[in-house]
């Protein structure tokens, strides 16, 4: 046998054993494979069973999963913190209508963590209403828990409520009536600034009283039912929280869940207008002008 033929069979016999091995390699990883798949298949299949069984489980896996999907999700969007630094306004708290309790005295901060706490309001602005009360009540001469209660019966200090007749904010004041009132501070739609609204209700209220003579006559004209007298047991709700507010100003122990008459809203026949302000009395046929006048002027002052 020449060297040139056993080269050849050499060569030949190199590419058949390289050639079982590489198939039988080949096979081998294939088998490997197809356990491993069948291993890993009955693996999850396992799980998912084990998992169906228990609920904390299955939950903290479905959390898990949505706590991925909005992370992709906020990766997508704009960040949101970019956005609000877009809108960001350093002066807005300027139109914040709050003041922190414990700046107020003693009295005024425990009617206001107490009317917080019973109408479930946040103790800052209505640390800024129970200011403003006491501060416009002694000016115009109205006792500030008498508007603090006032409002609480009225709107439960919603400054955006609205009555079917169209009363506002939170002392419920007639807007259409009162508009004259409202242009000192820019107009009719000021009755939904907290601060404005009260301030007109307290002058609207002093009218009441003034001109009908007493406080519950005055609040009978006030929720417009002076001329029925039929207040649907509104006066004597309102007189019950303003007792309430004064037992709290004084140091006195209430409860937030002190009870209340019930009140009985007016029905349109047994209600005017409300706060429509009854006539000032008559002067004598004999008063010059100017005392008719003057009257007038001391009546809406």
């Amino acid at each position: 046998m020449t060297v040139l033929s056993r080269l050849r069979r050499w060569r030949s016999t190199c590419f058949e054993s390289t050639t079982v091995f590489l198939r039988d390699v080949g096979h081998g990883l294939l088998e490997i494979c197809h356990n491993s798949l069948a291993l890993l298949g009955l693996c999850v299949v396992a799980a998912l069973l084990f998992a169906g069984t228990r609920a904390d489980l299955r939950h903290s896996i479905e959390q898990h999963a949505l706590d991925w999907l909005l992370e992709r999700q906020e990766a997508r969007t704009p960040a949101s913190d970019d956005v609000l630094a877009e809108m960001a306004e350093p002066s807005a708290i300027e139109r914040a209508t709050a003041v922190d309790p414990r700046e107020l005295p003693r009295q005024q901060a425990a009617v206001a963590q107490w009317l917080a706490r019973r109408y479930k309001v946040a103790p800052e602005p209505l640390s800024r209403l129970v200011q403003e009360a006491w501060s416009v009540g002694h000016r115009m001469g109205v006792d500030p828990t008498l508007v603090l209660a006032v409002m609480a019966i009225e709107s439960s200090f919603n400054p955006f409520a609205q009555s079917p007749v169209g009363a506002q904010g939170l002392m419920q004041v007639m807007t259409r009536i009162h508009d004259d009132k409202y242009q000192a501070f820019g107009g009719a739609r000021a009755a939904f600034d907290p601060v404005t609204n009260l301030r007109v209700g307290v002058q609207v209220l002093k009218e009441c009283i003034a001109r009908a003579g007493g406080l519950e006559a005055g609040l009978r004209y006030y929720v417009g039912a002076a001329i029925h007298g039929q207040d649907g047991g509104y006066v004597v709700k309102v007189l019950a929280e303003q007792t309430h507010l004064q037992l709290v100003a004084n140091g006195k122990p209430v409860s937030i869940n002190a009870p209340l008459p019930v009140f009985r809203p007016l029905s349109p026949s047994e209600a005017n207008t409300p706060q429509a302000l009854p006539e000032a009395p008559a002067m004598p046929a004999s008063a010059p002008p100017t005392a008719v006048e003057d009257e007038r002027v001391a009546l809406l002052r």
